[in-house]
């Protein structure tokens, strides 16, 4: 096997595992990393923190400890230390050692045929410093268990660094469950085996399937009523909806939700008339929103929707009225927004719930309390 480096580290390794690496192992600051990604410091320092603490792990200790031997540490050089309160992990095997790293083909391959037997009931993964190999273990209703796969420790190690499995029982034999994630690569994967035999290969899209939720509704198309199919799960606003706060109540209550699919209902109609590529980038802070023409030679059901949407942002106003329209119609995820609007991170969520808020009261206030259905 190949020696690997820093900047060939498996394809396969998440974004934030190699964040961990580059700020403990390489050196480089939470500010240096920050700049270079694109991301608020906070969000590094948050994935930093994440897998430092996911360290009392037995599984992901030893993958990390495997994985950071392949990255060159410059942490005697003065310049690379920064006010970084992470420091190298002790915990690291014999340097004479060559780490045995999962490969990309290997963990694809291996990939499909284990998680599908940790998504069988009762079925865990298990593992010990003394033992060669992870096994697949099932539990059956009469007490005795039941071998089902058997994987090497490399692979197991992928598993726990792109949290498919996560630990259930730490010991002297450490015990694994599968997580959402790892059911949600596990369709992805059985959807794409699936596409190859039917020849599809070249049009899949094997990461859309598993964050798509399909469903259907009722819209007004020009006066007439009519059907369409709809994703519940890729708007920004649907996500932050299904999340709950320290008392478990919604963050967003139902009728803010509800204004926020007016508002895209009405943006998407609007798209329909002659004149598709449309300038709503007027509505942005510092854009030209006088310019902005209501009638502009559409039909007159996107017409009208053009006008409920500009009626609805220029009751927002600037700040408002940008995170309603990028994240309710342009569904742009909240970390985009805030970069683009030069926000503090996790600012974005509750300045939204107040524009929906807002926009909820537009609604009622122009419309009557059914101003949150389409038409």
């Amino acid at each position: 096997m190949p020696e690997l480096t820093a900047a060939n580290l498996p394809d396969w390794l998440p974004a934030a595992v190699r964040h961990y690496l580059d700020h403990t192992e390489d050196g480089t600051s939470l500010r240096e990393l920050a700049r270079r990604e694109g991301l608020h410091a906070s969000t590094i320092l948050r994935q930093v923190r994440r897998f430092e603490n996911r360290r009392e792990d037995p599984l992901m200790d030893e993958a990390l400890s495997a994985i950071s031997r392949l990255v060159p540490r410059h942490t005697d050089d003065p310049a690379r230390k920064d006010d970084q309160s992470m420091s190298v992990h002790p915990r690291l095997p014999a340097a004479g050692d060559q780490p045995d790293i999962c490969d990309e083909q290997a963990l694809t391959r291996e990939g499909m045929r284990v998680l599908r037997r940790l998504a069988e009931p009762s079925a865990v993964m298990a593992i010990a410093p003394d033992l060669e190999k992870a096994v697949v273990i099932r539990e059956l209703p009469d007490g005795k268990s039941l071998r089902t796969a058997v994987l090497e420790r490399s692979v197991a190690h992928a598993f726990a660094l792109k949290d498919w499995v996560t630990c259930r029982k730490p010991g002297r034999v450490s015990t694994y469950e599968i997580t959402s994630a790892g059911r949600a690569a596990l369709k992805r994967m059985v959807d794409e085996e699936d596409r190859r035999r039917q020849g599809m290969a070249e049009a899949a899209t094997p990461f859309g399937d598993q964050h798509r939720t399909w469903d259907e509704r009722e819209v007004l198309d020009d006066g007439s009523p009519r059907r369409v199919r709809y994703n519940l799960a890729e708007s920004p606003v649907a996500l932050l909806g299904r999340r709950r706060d320290r008392d478990g109540k919604p963050f967003l209550e139902p009728e803010l939700g509800a204004a926020a699919e007016r508002l895209r209902e009405d943006f998407e109609l609007a798209q329909m008339g002659p004149r598709v590529a449309q300038n709503w980038d007027r509505f942005l802070t510092g854009g030209d929103r006088g310019a902005f023409q209501a009638d502009s030679g559409l039909a007159e059901g996107p017409s009208s929707a053009r006008s409920r949407v500009a009626a609805a942002l220029r009751d927002l106003g600037p700040g408002l009225g940008d995170v309603a329209l990028r994240c309710c119609c342009f569904l742009e995820g909240l970390e985009v927004a805030e970069k683009r609007m030069g926000w503090a991170a996790r600012s974005g969520k509750i300045v939204l719930r107040i524009a929906l808020m807002r926009l909820k009261r537009h609604y009622e206030e122009t419309y009557g309390k059914s101003g949150l259905l389409i038409g």
